[in-house]
């Protein structure tokens, strides 16, 4: 069933002068994670941040940290990130040899498993793992920069996860991050995803509009 929807704004497009007064302001806006990109110049063809900025931010909010780790390989930086406060860690299944090994790896440590769909990775993958992990990521963008334009073709990505999550019986979030604005986030959440990452649609006008732009992107129908 779909849950309430949630809204994970990415502070790769945040003002990263102000990374921990960012943080600070989404969450008073009313986000409901915050959501981090970690990119490592190899699997993703960009650089981006490493455990320590985590580390320096968590005392900045009590959100929840929905890290994403778009590092290959990537089962040596789990702990790292972990340890850092991440609350969620998610893993593309290209970046390491066993995928259900680094879920246990990071359930074992106490946090949330997510896995990523890149936008030519099939749905399927998922199959031997989704009774495991906790957040099922459709990307609907390739990964690396923010900005970019939606992929349409997640839609149907989106729509068959729904039916397996819903399926399965158990309360896995369904999340879609690349391209989410007030136009496509109505589409995504109709296809049914529960979670939308919004880099660009939540941090556009400062933090004086942060709090209106959540409640348009949380409105979504």
């Amino acid at each position: 069933m779909q849950q309430s929807i949630r809204i994970a704004p990415s502070i790769l497009a945040s003002d990263f002068a102000n990374l921990g007064e960012e943080v600070r302001a989404i969450e008073e806006a009313g986000a409901d994670y915050a959501h981090i990109d970690i990119m490592d110049g190899h699997f993703v063809p960009n650089l981006t941040i490493g455990p320590d900025v985590v580390r320096a931010l968590r005392p900045h909010s009590n959100l929840p940290f929905d890290v994403h780790l778009m590092i290959s390989p990537v089962d040596a930086f789990v702990t790292m990130f972990a340890e850092a406060g991440a609350d969620i860690i998610t893993v593309h299944p290209e970046a390491g040899p066993h995928l259900h090994r680094t879920i246990q790896l990071i359930k074992s440590l106490g946090k949330k498993a997510g896995v990523s769909l890149n936008p030519a990775t099939p749905v399927e993958i998922l199959d031997p793992v989704l009774d495991e992990i906790d957040l099922a990521l459709v990307m609907s963008v390739n990964p690396g920069f923010g900005g970019q334009a939606f992929i349409r073709a997640a839609l149907g990505k989106i729509a068959a996860l729904r039916q397996r999550i819903d399926a399965l019986g158990r309360a896995i979030d369904l999340e879609v991050d690349g391209g989410i604005n007030f136009e496509t986030a109505p589409e995504a959440v109709a296809a049914g995803a529960d979670v939308l990452v919004a880099g660009t649609a939540t941090f556009r006008g400062g933090p004086a509009a942060y709090a209106e732009n959540i409640r348009r992107l949380r409105g979504a129908k």
